[in-house]
């Protein structure tokens, strides 16, 4: 009786089950590689290791301009390099919060252009320089070293109401909306603080109220003028730059540990703590109120390209996002008014710290579009048709998942529709199982000498090769000897070449044609090169 041949249904159970086990090795990897680090600033992180890590999160932020705000919240886990080609860029915000990882060239001049050719708007709040990249585009420095301000800085209270002990690296500053700080400042006018009518109003009256914002241990920013701000170059662009916070005048950037603001080492004046630049006139496509010719109302308007820089990637963390978060790490609303540093002192109206969410809610609608007069109604009336979307690719990953990340950036760069990203995920995972699949067993083998065989010898050399391999042997150790790669070494003149070979019996090898050596001049020659460039 033949034997069933049960060999194709065999080889199914095995690839259908290899397939699943690999699903579930590569979603368990996943998983564990992703525990082997701690992310900070992140809008996703909600269950972090201890306190102070979910502290130094941004959820409440991703939270309060979602639910409460109605924006459309997304995130990008690979790289900021794909902001031109999201919908509607003049109605997306990209936020930045914590660079743990450099920004690049390619992806800096991609935001760059999201923000002055497509009138994006951008929030970048990092106390580092690994911005700097990004920050150079705009004119502007993140110093990177702490702050130390000992007029502007807060103190913490107990549940007793007692202070504690001063900390001028924690620094507080009282922020503009719209308009540069130190321009109202030359005035000598005490701003007012811009009260919840204020922020409510249709009107939105913003232009000379501000509001306190809490930073801890920030460190500080100055921007100077671009060559495209002259209006005589051929590469001009318009831009309105606004200094919406400043540390005190007597403040400086400790560059030199252990130092204090009288080390002339550490930059003093003009310390920014959030700038915000604007380029207005920026021509995007869009819906529009009134319709085109052709009876469309999708066209051309005018928008404005917006970036805002923070000194600080902890003033939009959740320790300061709310009041009654903050109030839990000892925050107060209110300072002591007799107290010079009191920032109420420096506020007439409503001048008690509200959270900094107060403060960047209200920018970050001034910065989008609700106020232009060329979009529609049903989009300027809808916080849901405008998005924020939140840069996670900028935290560090263990060295475990950073093959993981980078892959996936990968495949995220060469198409944004799920069902592809997912269809190429599934064909690469088919791919290793094919290639798991078809590799042959290797038998058992061994070594095996056969002594009888080195009787064989290779085929000889032809004498009439040997000067000439000679020569090639020489110039090889010379280029060598003297670090020249083969381009550099074949520009050399024949003088160059000879000085550098000096002995005038290999200086004739290498150029004479004429002459001709026997068997003992040879290996003489032989001698002279293997000691050629030895001391």
């Amino acid at each position: 009786m033949a034997k069933k041949d049960d060999g194709p249904k065999h080889f199914g159970t095995i690839i259908g089950s290899t397939f699943a086990v690999l699903i579930i090795v590569m979603m368990l990897s996943m998983t564990l590689v992703a525990a082997n680090k701690e992310t900070y600033y992140s809008a996703y992180v909600t269950e972090a290791s201890d306190e102070k890590s979910q502290l130094a999160q941004v959820t409440d932020m991703r939270d309060g301009l979602g639910n409460d705000e109605g924006y459309k919240i997304r995130n990008t886990l690979s790289t900021p390099m794909l902001v031109n080609d999201w919908e509607e860029p003049h109605r997306t915000m990209l936020v930045i919060a914590g660079t743990e990882k450099p920004i690049d060239e390619t992806e800096a001049n991609a935001i760059h252009e999201f923000v002055t050719e497509l009138g994006g708007k951008v929030i970048v709040a990092t106390d580092g320089i690994n911005a700097n990249r990004l920050a150079s585009k705009f004119g502007v420095t993140f110093f990177g070293d702490p702050l130390l301000d000992e007029q502007q800085n807060w103190k913490t209270y107990d549940s007793d109401g007692v202070a504690g002990n001063e900390n001028p690296m924690n620094v507080w500053g009282v922020a503009g909306i719209r308009n540069d700080v130190v321009a109202d400042e030359q005035f000598g006018i005490t701003p007012i603080g811009c009260s919840s009518e204020m922020l409510s109003e249709a009107g939105n009256d913003l232009d000379n109220c501000r509001l306190p914002v809490m930073f801890k241990q920030p460190t500080a920013m100055r921007w100077e003028l671009l060559p495209s701000d002259d209006p005589a170059n051929d590469d001009y662009q318009k831009r309105d730059v606004n200094v919406l916070a400043m540390a005190s005048e007597s403040a400086c950037v400790i560059r030199v540990e252990g130092g204090n603001c009288d080390d002339y080492q550490n930059p003093l004046s003009n310390l920014s703590l959030i700038l915000r630049i604007d380029y207005p006139g920026v021509e995007v496509l869009d819906e529009r109120r009134i319709q085109g010719e052709d009876g469309s109302s999708f066209g051309s308007l005018d928008a404005t390209g917006s970036i805002v820089f923070v000194a600080d990637d902890e003033a939009i963390s959740n320790r300061f996002w709310t009041p009654e978060v903050a109030a839990e790490t000892d925050v107060r609303q209110d300072c002591d008014l007799e107290s010079p540093k009191c920032w109420q002192r420096h506020l007439s109206g409503d001048n008690a710290w509200g959270g900094n969410e107060v403060y960047f809610t209200a920018l970050i609608r001034d910065m989008m579009e609700f106020d232009n007069e060329d979009l529609p109604y049903s989009i300027r009336l809808k916080s849901q048709e405008f998005r924020i979307v939140f840069d996670e690719s900028r935290h560090v990953t263990g060295s475990l998942s950073n093959p993981f990340t980078e892959t996936m950036s990968t495949i995220v760069l060469l198409t944004s529709d799920n069902f592809l990203k997912w269809l190429i995920v599934l064909n690469l995972l088919l791919l290793l199982l094919v290639a798991i699949m078809v590799v042959p067993e290797k038998e058992n083998w061994r070594h095996v000498f056969d002594l009888t065989r080195f009787r064989e010898r290779p085929q000889k050399i032809d004498p009439s090769t040997y000067k000439q391999r000679m020569r090639e042997a020489l110039m090889t150790k010379v280029r060598v000897f003297y670090d020249l790669t083969r381009d550099e070494m074949a520009i050399k003149t024949p003088a160059e070449i000879q000085s550098m070979i000096g002995d005038p019996r290999l200086v004739e090898l290498a150029y004479s044609q004429n002459v001709s050596y026997s068997p003992e001049k040879q290996r003489e020659l032989l001698q002279t090169i293997r000691r050629w460039g030895k001391k």
